[in-house]
């Protein structure tokens, strides 16, 4: 046996919130260890649409780029008549550009490149999953974790100071917690495959008997690849054939079609469709994300995306309570992400019964997922009512700015990193003091640093934004009450050296922060 090891996080499950989390945690500095039970990488398309706030999501991590060339956009559906003969419908709908959605369309790459990416991306940062390894206990306590892992090596003891459970819809993790997973099983069962097939152009998504339950099969052509995906309901009972032959022969019966050849299978699998959501996100030091705190219907495409964003959220927090951060910061996980969950559950659920009962899979706003925000949480906070921009606890959209030399400047390239931005008006204040660490201090208007011409971040004269790591606005202020910003984040951040203390007030110097900037003569 192994001598023990002792980091800050242990997160088990290497998918896309597990994933996600890690390179969260790794470029905060954060210690940690990534296992997964598999021997080898996941090596299908179980998710393969990245919805625009995700898409987001990637270009803070780094990784926007390689996904997007790796990619491609959804093609136009064919839906087939019985006698040959098809319509084409365009499944997204589309929107017109503008500088706050800078992604306006999911994109369509299959899971297993998106998740090789990101391991990419966590191995420049310095760290590998551990495949073949498997958590086969823990007992939590008051400070710590302690667990015991099996792996090639042998077993091994790692105490750490927070457990993230990210490992499926069947968390091992979730049930030794005792933490209920509610909801039902929906009646309806698939088969989900990734085959290498002749017959069919790769220029269109290929449906057939849209809207029959029964007989329903799509073949899809797999951006960045040469395979399709073939996805068919199936009797509820029963084990289906999932080799070439079997699904050649689905095809075949389904769409009456010879000449569609399957050459090979990748990946293949047989699912039941559930919609269930965990009672609780976190107990103690132990935490459930992705797939292991909700499973949806794979309708409107929303499983993969709600779990980045549930590991997107929960990594800051986690590295902010690690850095001395209040330990309170991490309960506004659950209470943040469990009602986005629930929403998902209900809208992926609808869009499931409207494909039994009309057929067709259109897709359109409510599934972009940019509309999300967090309002209701305890981390909002609205001291004005007085602003024309975004209000605490909405997305901060892009906006197109200008450099004070007039270069151009993308409001998310500001954004982009691990800090909290502090975002103000500069028209009647100029910050002089220095903010805390991980605070970006960002001044707007004549003379300031960044110029607003079109007025797209709607920020008041002698407003401020406080902008948080993932992108939400934590916090709003305006001239009357700016002194209250230390107060805000000493609950969110960890604090400033003693020695850069002011008078009460945890960040900076109320009397010396801001000078008035001098008339024009």
């Amino acid at each position: 046996m192994k001598e023990r090891t002792e980091i800050d996080v242990l997160i088990c499950g290497a998918g896309a919130a597990g994933l996600t989390l890690a390179i969260e945690l790794a470029r905060r500095g954060v210690s940690f260890r990534i296992l997964d039970r598999l021997e080898r990488p996941f090596g299908g398309s179980r998710g393969k649409g990245i919805q625009p706030r995700t898409q987001e999501i990637f270009e803070d991590l780094g990784i926007i780029d390689r996904v997007m060339a790796a990619g491609g956009i959804y093609p136009p559906m064919r839906v087939y008549s019985a006698d040959g003969s098809y319509t084409v419908k365009n499944m997204l709908d589309a929107q017109d550009p503008s500088p706050g959605m800078p992604y306006l369309i999911p994109l369509m790459i299959p899971q297993f490149l998106t998740e090789t990416i990101m391991r990419e991306q966590l191995g420049e940062l310095g760290h590998q999953v551990e495949f073949g390894s498997r958590l086969t206990d823990f007992e939590a306590g008051e400070d710590s974790v302690f667990a015991r892992v099996v792996s090639a090596q042998g077993e091994e003891q790692i105490i750490a100071r927070y457990l993230i459970g990210a490992d499926g819809g069947r968390s091992s993790i979730r049930s030794a917690l005792g933490v209920e997973f509610s909801g039902k099983t929906l009646g309806v069962r698939a088969i989900v495959a990734d085959v290498d097939l002749g017959g069919l152009d790769r220029d269109a998504w290929h449906q057939f008997n849209d809207g029959d339950m029964e007989r329903l099969v799509a073949i899809c052509p797999l951006a960045g690849t040469d395979l399709f995906q073939v996805q068919a309901p199936i009797p509820l009972e029963g084990d289906p054939d999932l080799s070439a032959q079997g699904i050649e022969r689905l095809i075949a019966e389904r769409t009456g079609r010879t000449d569609v050849k399957l050459r090979s299978v990748a990946w293949a699998s047989a699912y039941a469709m559930n919609a269930r959501l965990a009672e609780r996100y976190r107990v103690g030091r132990v935490f459930l994300t992705g797939d292991a705190a909700h499973i949806h219907p794979p309708t409107g495409g929303q499983g993969l995306n709600t779990s980045v964003q549930d590991a997107y959220n929960l990594g800051w927090k986690l590295a902010a309570v690690l850095a001395g951060a209040p330990d309170t910061l991490l309960d506004t996980y659950e209470e943040e992400r469990r009602p986005v969950a629930a929403d998902v559950l209900g809208l992926s659920t609808r869009l499931l019964k409207d494909q039994q009962e009309q057929g067709g899979m259109r897709r359109g706003r409510d599934t972009h997922q940019l509309d999300i925000g967090y309002p209701n949480s305890s981390l909002s906070h609205q001291e004005t009512a007085r602003t024309p921009g975004p209000r605490a606890g909405d997305r901060m959209p892009d906006a197109a700015l200008a450099g004070a030399a007039g270069q151009p400047r993308r409001l998310f390239d500001v954004l982009t990193g691990t800090h909290w931005t502090w975002l103000m008006s500069a028209s009647h204040y100029r910050p002089t003091a220095a903010a805390r660490e991980g605070v970006r201090v960002v001044t707007v208007g004549a003379g300031a640093e960044l110029r607003d011409p079109s007025n797209q971040l709607g920020l008041a004269d002698g407003g401020c934004l406080l902008i948080r790591p993932d992108g939400y606005v934590g916090a709003v202020f305006d001239t009357a009450s700016i002194g209250l910003i230390g107060d805000y984040l000493a609950r969110v951040s960890p604090p400033p050296p003693p020695e850069r203390l002011g008078d009460g007030d945890p960040g900076f110097d109320k009397d010396a922060a801001f000078v008035p900037p001098a008339r024009a003569a």
